[in-house]
């Protein structure tokens, strides 16, 4: 006989046992973290070093160039450290299956990687400038899928607070990596060269708050997360670093160096804690149940 007593208590979300319904992701958060990172800095730089190329300004392409060599080769460094054996890296590397994120980003990664270093290598040694031309062009191009790539790759998963939000994380990577990528131009560049920089800082925090803020509309309960413990740190870190860099940079970083290295700072940092805020966020959801249960009965 059904129970309706007004003081009958609704049923808790739960698993078996209080134990997760989905198995929260093993990679190492400081690997995978700054492999989310670094992707995103070189690819953005790319396209800031192709701007920069365009509008004659060769300091901001040089530094773009290199940061995006150094950048891509640590992210991969970070990705083969967390696989244990590089040989698992060329494995991917067999076939390319479209319905896979990571062989498609492993080839990215392979086709993106030696452009971004023959730009480099080019521009500092001022050999074969028309070869340095066409890797500039071709790693600006492939520089905004190997900025937005790895948010696909985690949102192909299980884990709630990742999957949920798979149509604005890229757009959150995509704004983070315009803001890592200005911030490092304002540091290495003098304020006359460094105008692109302080526009893509405007451009990438005003794109990451806000698909970061659609996301969260979209997880519903699931956002939580990105409130609590570690994640809800990290992301508050990452918002207020990163609104703030953005702003110093446009008003002070025009006049000033310190300034604009100071904002170039904290626009980087930001992107280093909305990168592990999102990965942290997404343990959480898969270590407590009810993210997992409770939006399946709703």
């Amino acid at each position: 006989m059904r129970d309706h007593s007004p003081f009958r208590q609704p049923a808790t979300p739960d698993s078996y046992y209080g134990r997760p319904v989905v198995k929260a992701a093993v990679w190492s958060p400081v690997d995978i973290g700054g492999y989310l990172f670094l992707g995103g800095l070189a690819g953005a730089s790319s396209v800031l070093a192709a701007g920069a190329d365009l509008t004659g300004r060769p300091v901001l392409a040089r530094a773009g160039k290199i940061a995006a060599l150094g950048a891509i080769s640590a992210s991969a460094a970070a990705l083969v450290h967390d696989l244990g054996r590089p040989a698992r890296f060329v494995n991917m590397l067999r076939v390319l299956k479209p319905t896979s994120p990571m062989s498609v980003g492993s080839w990215l990664l392979a086709g993106y990687g030696p452009a971004a270093g023959v730009a480099a290598a080019t521009s500092v040694t001022g050999l074969f400038p028309g070869v340095g031309r066409a890797a500039t062009v071709g790693a600006a191009l492939l520089g905004p899928a190997v900025a937005s790539y790895t948010a696909v790759l985690i949102s192909d998963t299980a884990t709630p607070a990742w999957h949920g939000g798979y149509r604005e994380m890229p757009f959150v990577f995509v704004g983070s990596a315009a803001a890592a990528a200005a911030g490092l131009g304002m540091i290495t560049a003098g304020p006359a060269e460094a105008g692109p920089a302080r526009r893509a800082a405007v451009f990438g925090a005003a794109l990451e708050t806000v698909a970061m803020h659609r996301m969260r509309s979209s997880l519903g309960m699931i956002a939580e997360t990105h409130h609590q413990g570690a994640a809800g740190k990290l992301l508050k870190a990452a918002e207020v670093l990163t609104i703030g860099g953005a702003v110093t940079g446009a008003v002070l970083g025009r006049r000033s160096r310190l300034a604009a290295a100071v904002a170039g700072a904290a626009l980087l940092a930001g992107s280093v804690c909305t990168r592990l805020g999102v990965f942290q966020a997404g343990v959480q959801s898969a270590e407590d149940p009810k993210y997992t249960v409770t939006p399946q009965k709703s």
